[in-house]
C-alpha cells in the first residue's frame, strides 16, 4: 500500500515561487513602461527595451514552462527549434548564393 502511495505522488512546486516571479515580472513590466513614462531616446531606449524583455521571457520560461526543473522540456522547448531554424538560415544562404550567382550572370552576360 505504501509502494503505491510513492507511485502516485508527483513533484509539486509551492505556489510562493509562482508569486515572487509574478511579483517580478510587474516589476519588470513596470520599469519597462517607465521607459516610456520618461521618454528615453536613441540607443538607451531600445537596450532598456530589449534587456526588460529578455529578462521577462527569461523568467516566463524558466519557472511557468518549468525549464528550470526539467532537462527534457529544456530540450525540447531549446534544441529542436534552434535546429530547425538552422537548417533555414543554411536553405536561405544557399538560395541567396544562387540568386546573386543567376542575377550577376544575367546583368554581367545579358539576356
Amino acid at each position: 500500500m505504501e509502494k503505491t502511495k510513492k507511485q502516485e505522488q508527483t513533484s509539486t512546486h509551492k505556489i510562493g515561487i509562482y508569486l515572487w516571479i509574478w511579483g517580478l515580472l510587474f516589476v519588470l513590466s513596470f520599469f519597462s513602461y517607465m521607459v516610456d513614462w520618461y521618454q528615453f531616446q536613441g540607443m538607451l531606449r531600445w537596450s532598456l527595451i530589449l534587456v526588460f524583455m529578455f529578462a521577462k521571457a527569461g523568467l516566463i520560461m524558466a519557472f511557468f514552462m518549468h525549464l528550470y526543473w526539467e532537462r527534457y522540456a529544456l530540450v525540447n522547448v531549446l534544441l529542436w527549434p534552434m535546429t530547425a531554424i538552422a537548417c533555414f538560415i543554411f536553405l536561405m544562404v544557399a538560395e541567396f548564393e544562387y540568386t546573386v550567382f543567376t542575377r550577376f550572370f544575367y546583368f554581367v552576360v545579358g539576356g
